[in-house]
């Protein structure tokens, strides 16, 4: 009866979402009605009120401004420039010099902003112009940054560990801590396919100029900002002075400071801040809350644990049954938007993750790691549709082409996770 309750609960879902009704309405609306229906109206209720409340007051659910507003400062000030200048002056001799100076710049980026949208479209503004202008292949140039931007969820502070430290019940700051060498690995890894792809057809880019060691040191204050903010947020968790919403809201203050100070900030940039730290925030805290919702109505099926038994049983090695799941994730990335995969899907499957003796931590890195494939696969790939928003003389198809070479690095990282897992897990160890 449960299973037919639960198969039943996931159709309405999957309808209502291609009716085009917003992920995290759905997730409540089904969780709610299924919850009464196998417990009682009264209880689906209680459950409705309880939830809401519970998200909504929970105080540590205060990390998710405080990082939110850090990344919109950083990127109403304008900091993705510099960044992007400095890789410029040290690989623009290079042939593809400027597009692994798009990949670091990202990399950079995304130590003080935790949004894919938002990396892809600061530093697609300011790279993808530039490219152009030295005669790169359009493929290319928005390729790289859509790739690029993707490092926002993996290096810290990364809005999608926020919420699956939330959904999960795990260490934000344990969970940070477990993107940085991944996000280093990655880094490197799309550099390569760059260099790559450029000596396989040394079309796609020309070799560029060379800048004066004191154009390079020069340049480098453009990284100063983005390293203390990170040193700050990062180091004062690992030391023990910030909580990890402690540690956000000194991020954002600092970096309030330093733009101000520097004159980097108008007060319409400011507003534009706020505004969007507002509408961010306030997404997540619905789709959480109906994902919660969800989540209880799956557990009164107990479904998840069935499922999990069922798996657990099955004549197959624990990494088989890994890889087959990341391989969901990657179809499931083609046709959902990632975000709400991720809400769906985790209910379901940690408990499955558990049994098999990964650890949670381990699999929020994976979790974001396929979630950056969903947002360059097509056809849903966000980022490529925020990339053809920022240069819309680029047809879809060929910004498609260009982030397609890309997965293959993200598979690298995710199959030497898997075989390497202290990769991700040597610095949580020591928060």
């Amino acid at each position: 009866m449960s299973g037919t309750i639960t198969v039943l609960g996931f159709l309405a879902l999957i309808g209502l979402l291609l009716l085009r009704m917003p992920v995290a309405f759905v997730m409540a609306l089904v969780g709610f009605a299924g919850f009464s229906y196998v417990v009682s109206l009264e209880g689906g209720l209680s459950l409705l009120s309880i939830d809401m409340w519970g998200i909504f007051s929970n105080p540590d659910l205060t990390v998710v401004p405080m990082f939110v507003l850090m990344g919109s400062i950083a990127y109403y000030s304008g900091i993705s420039g510099k960044l992007y200048d400095a890789g410029n002056k040290f690989l623009g001799r290079q042939r593809g010099g400027l597009s692994m100076a798009t990949i670091l710049a990202c990399a950079a980026f995304a130590c003080i902003c935790g949004s894919t949208n938002a990396s892809a479209a600061a530093m697609g503004k300011v790279t993808i112009p530039e490219m152009k202008r030295y005669n790169y292949a359009s493929s290319l140039a928005a390729g790289c940054v859509g790739a690029g931007g993707t490092l926002g969820i993996l290096i810290p502070p990364s809005a999608i560990f926020i919420i699956y430290g939330v959904l999960t019940e795990q260490s934000i700051g344990k969970l940070f801590a477990s993107g940085i060498f991944p996000g280093i690995l990655l880094t490197g890894l799309f550099v390569m396919t760059i260099y790559i792809l450029c000596r396989i057809d040394p079309s796609l880019a020309p070799p560029g100029f060379t800048a004066s060691w004191r154009e390079k040191l020069t340049a480098l204050s453009g990284i100063i900002v983005p390293l203390i903010i990170f040193m700050l947020v990062m180091g004062g968790m690992f030391a023990g002075w910030f909580t990890p919403v402690e540690a956000g809201a000194a991020g954002a203050g600092g970096i309030l400071i330093i733009a101000v100070i520097r004159r980097q900030l108008s007060w319409r940039g400011f507003l534009g801040a706020l505004a969007d730290t507002t509408q961010i925030t306030c997404m997540v805290f619905v789709i959480i809350t109906g994902a919660m919702i969800f989540g209880r109505f799956l557990a009164v099926t107990r479904v998840p644990f069935e499922m999990s038994a069922w798996i657990g049983g099955l004549p197959l090695s624990r990494y088989t049954i890994m890889a087959l799941i990341v391989f969901g994730y990657l179809i499931g990335g083609c046709f959902m938007d990632s975000l709400a995969l991720i809400t769906l899907t985790i209910p379901i499957l940690l408990p499955v993750v558990v049994d098999l003796g990964f650890d949670p931590i381990w699999f929020g890195v994976v979790i974001v790691l396929v979630t950056e494939m969903g947002v360059i696969t097509p056809p849903v790939g966000i980022n490529v549709y925020v990339i053809k928003g920022v240069a819309p003389d680029i047809p879809l198809n060929t910004i498609f082409k260009g982030v397609l070479p890309f997965i293959i690095p993200i598979l690298i990282t995710i199959g030497l996770i898997i075989v390497f897992p202290q990769i991700a897990l040597y610095l949580p160890s020591f928060i």
